[in-house]
């Protein structure tokens, strides 16, 4: 198999940490990508029309891609259980992914809009889903994060690394110190330190 993939991707990145907690990590050949909405990568875009990452090329079924169903995919092949949680897991995946949504829309909009051209609503915005986000996870899905390891435990901390790595100044722990709390301890985990964007 072989992952379509940049470090920096938060969508990536939990992709690489289900195949890190599931071991499958010798079992991919990681591809590295640089694509854009304006400037896609020809590769990449013959395996997925979209030409968005992850995308996971397999031999015997077409690529798949959206970082959900490749880490469905994965877990299943593993014999895994991170989505043991049913659909509640699955609405904190989502939630976690909608996070990184909005982050990486941001930093779309910072770093290849000129300045004079950015949209500061369109920034507030995108501020308040990733704030709103948190504070859900906070609210209602902290019993998710403890026990044994889980998709949404990967993807809330593969989304809160990416806001600080891209987004510093947005402050997230001040509305969510349970979570802050939680985050400072899953971030020092094996897969989580390999997987560091900011070592590449």
């Amino acid at each position: 198999m072989k992952l379509f993939y940049s470090p920096a991707s938060p969508f990536v990145r939990k992709v690489v940490l289900v195949l890190h907690e599931t071991e499958q990590l010798d079992d991919v050949e990681l591809q590295l990508v640089a694509t854009t909405v304006t400037e896609p990568d020809s590769a990449l875009a013959a395996s997925n029309p979209l030409a968005k990452i992850p995308a996971l090329a397999r031999e015997g079924g077409p690529t798949l891609y959206d970082s959900r169903v490749i880490c469905e995919f994965l877990d299943s092949r593993a014999g895994s259980t991170l989505y043991r949680g049913g659909w509640d897991i699955k609405v904190l995946e989502a939630t976690a992914d909608g996070i990184m949504d909005a982050a990486v829309s941001m930093s779309y909009e910072k770093r290849l809009r000129p300045a004079e051209k950015q949209w500061d609503a369109w920034l507030e915005g995108q501020t308040r889903k990733v704030l709103g986000g948190c504070s859900a996870v906070e609210t209602r899905w902290m019993p998710l994060l403890s026990g044994p390891i889980n998709i949404g435990q990967l993807a809330v901390a593969a989304a809160l690394d990416y806001v600080d790595f891209r987004h510093p100044d947005l402050n997230w722990r001040a509305a969510a110190p349970e979570l802050a709390a939680w985050f400072k301890t899953f971030e020092t985990r094996p897969a989580m330190v390999a997987t560091n964007p900011r070592q590449s």
